[in-house]
């Protein structure tokens, strides 16, 4: 093997770290960040309902905003302290950008980032609605 091959076999185990670490932990993160969008929308449904004709959906979808911040918070938080899960993995994700920087420089560490988070912008728009 030469040495330029098993630079490829670094970077291909880095760009599979960090994609897998970066899902599992914005999994946990976008619940809080989608909590102020839909904290947001749910201001505007309020105005925006002035007769209370939607009332019924708008206390549904306050009821959804409710548990998705219950789900957020057992997943991050440990009382009042960061769960041991999710700071390893804020962790894990620190010292495998590291790694990448050293390994392959601060360029290639801005190019995965840049290159994840197209390929999940890229699932979103492609996502299907399955009938049932």
């Amino acid at each position: 093997m030469n040495k330029q091959d098993h630079l490829n076999l670094k970077k291909r185990y880095l760009i599979w770290l960090y994609k897998t670490t970066k899902e599992v932990l914005d999994k946990i993160e976008r619940k809080f960040t989608q909590l102020e969008i839909d904290r947001f929308i749910l201001a505007e449904l309020k105005k925006q309902d002035k007769n209370n004709e939607a009332a019924k959906f708008i206390q549904k979808f306050k009821v959804y905003i409710q548990n998705k911040e219950k789900d957020g918070l057992s997943l991050k938080y440990n009382g009042k302290k960061l769960n041991p899960e999710y700071q390893f993995l804020v962790s894990k994700l620190n010292a495998i950008e590291k790694v990448i920087t050293k390994e392959l420089g601060k360029a290639s560490l801005l190019k995965i980032k840049d290159a994840y988070e197209k390929e999940m912008t890229r699932r979103i728009l492609q996502e299907r609605q399955v009938k049932t």
